[in-house]
């Protein structure tokens, strides 16, 4: 049966209570697939071995939050997801347990913060982000970060290893057994980061949503579902909403198994998105 609108009545007027985006920009977010091929990393940073860009960061950071809404990072690295958040006009905390990468990522925030204006808080700790029901936190509205590939960089020839060594960077994470890069069982792995997850979970306020970039990975002749995998088991907690597929089309092709066996070059990573029901 149609119904019609009353002369004179209005239309009920919608109202965003996730983020500050226009329809057009809400809708452009939820395809399910995108090309983004990071700028050249700033020589500051490429002491990090696997660093994801704050252009991309901020796309979801604006997306799954409001202006002034704190965000978090357990992983932060060298401080990818606070940069993003500032420039975002969102107050941030990243825990990181490497104390050198935690000293860059505050020199990179100390730098942005002299652009001009007034800083948006980006509070850095340096901690377990296993521990993280010791920090006094506010109340999270979102958590994006990016775990370690297993121990992934442990391999001589894996992606851009023999680069780095050759310009003297380092290629591993750090050398601490608190370090999740280090742990070489797959299963003692996942459990590391579902501890990880479990404690950001207990952080995050009612209906926030929670990020995973991650990608599955080869060892050995053999490939370990690591994005599904922690999909599976973190979805006893949170509730998993959908996944976006980051693709990059600027990486070299390498002639894996030529004329051999099926290698594929993995040049996409799945940006995994949970909520906290």
């Amino acid at each position: 049966m149609r119904t019609t609108r009353r002369p004179g009545a209005r239309r009920r007027q919608m109202v965003n209570r996730l983020n500050d985006l226009t329809p057009r920009e809400w809708i452009k977010f939820q395809k399910s697939w995108f090309v983004h091929n990071p700028p050249p990393r700033e020589p500051g940073v490429l002491t990090h071995p696997a660093k994801f860009p704050e252009s991309l960061a901020r796309e979801f950071v604006e997306f799954f939050t409001k202006r002034g809404e704190w965000v978090l990072d357990p992983m932060v690295g060298t401080g990818s997801a606070l940069l993003a958040a500032r420039a975002a006009g969102r107050p941030s905390i990243g825990v990181e347990l490497s104390e050198t990468f935690a000293r860059i990522a505050q020199e990179r925030l100390a730098g942005a913060a002299d652009e001009g204006g007034e800083p948006v808080p980006a509070l850095l700790v340096v901690a377990d982000a296993r521990h993280l029901a010791a920090l006094n936190l506010p109340p999270i509205a979102y958590c994006l970060t990016s775990p370690p590939y297993w121990d992934m960089l442990h391999r001589p020839g894996f992606e851009t290893q023999v680069t780095r060594r050759e310009r003297g960077l380092a290629v591993t994470y750090s050398e601490s057994p608190h370090d999740l890069g280090n742990i070489d069982d797959y299963d003692a792995f996942l459990d590391a980061l579902y501890e990880v997850y479990a404690a950001v979970h207990a952080k995050l306020r009612p209906r926030a949503y929670l990020t995973v970039i991650v990608k599955n990975v080869k060892k050995g002749g053999k490939v370990y579902p690591l994005a599904w995998d922690l999909a599976r088991r973190l979805s006893g907690i949170y509730s998993l909403k959908d996944e976006r597929i980051w693709l990059q089309d600027n990486i070299r092709l390498a002639p894996y198994g030529l004329f051999n066996a099926w290698v594929s070059n993995t040049h996409h990573h799945y940006c995994l998105t949970f909520r906290k029901e």
